[in-house]
């Protein structure tokens, strides 16, 4: 895709305008480098367009290749270009938080793609013991309506079968309202309030949700209109 102009925000969209292609980078600065880990990520994107987006990456210097030793696979890793768009991501995603709300469907509430954040949000060294067990039962749906996060020391996992261990934590809401608590577009207590969201266990665990799950990054970004004015205050006006 090429637009024929110097613009250089033209220039970065011929790199970065393809479908997947944000999201992809948005992945690889949270963590993730192998190719299984950035398709559970990305959901519904085939593992075609996810190689063809990795090799222009590659090609453009956002992404490094590197073969994964003793093994056939590779490991996808972001270059400093690549760790520079963060920031561009956060503000993308801040603004996306104030005015992308009234886009949001049921369809777009992912059970898998919670459950993957969640997991990424648990701080182990807050929750007691070296072994927890948080159930989730998720109220609007037929299938896969138990979900379990283990955390065995540094180790934290994502599953569907019962674990058969004693489980400290149990949460029982909606898909919806789960997102919507863990991205700060309403509050856990907000939640309990309005009959959508239960949570039982140990006070100490049960009172301080958010200390061994934190928010979402986006939950305590400034708005746009505060980044705004922050750049007004210290830049002046600025032209494109």
């Amino acid at each position: 895709m090429q637009y024929g102009q110097f613009c250089p925000i033209a220039k970065a969209t011929e790199i970065l305008g393809e479908k997947w292609t944000l999201l992809i980078v948005r992945e690889l600065l949270m963590g993730s480098t192998r190719f299984s880990e950035l398709q559970r990520g990305l959901g519904s994107i085939s593992p075609t367009i996810l190689t063809k987006r990795l090799e222009m990456l590659d090609a453009h210097g956002l992404v490094f290749r590197k073969r994964i030793q003793g093994q056939r696979g590779f490991e996808y890793l972001p270059t400093e270009p690549c760790k520079q768009l963060l920031p561009i991501l956060l503000s993308l995603g801040s603004w996306g938080m104030q005015w992308t709300r009234h886009n949001l469907s049921d369809q777009d509430y992912d059970v898998e793609l919670l459950m993957l954040y969640l997991e990424r949000s648990i701080d182990a060294d807050k929750l007691p013991g070296n072994y927890s067990v948080v159930r989730f039962h998720f109220t609007d749906f037929d299938d896969l309506t138990n979900w379990w996060i283990i955390v065995d020391g540094d180790q934290v996992d994502v599953c569907t079968a019962d674990p058969g261990k004693d489980v400290d934590v149990y949460i029982s809401t909606s898909v919806r309202t789960m997102t919507d608590a863990w991205m700060g577009r309403t509050s856990y207590r907000q939640a309990k309030t309005a009959g959508t969201f239960t949570i039982s266990g140990p006070k100490a665990l049960t009172g301080s949700i958010s200390t061994w799950l934190t928010d979402c990054v986006f939950a305590d970004l400034p708005s746009p209109e505060e980044i705004l004015g922050i750049a007004s205050a210290t830049a002046g006006n600025v032209r494109l």
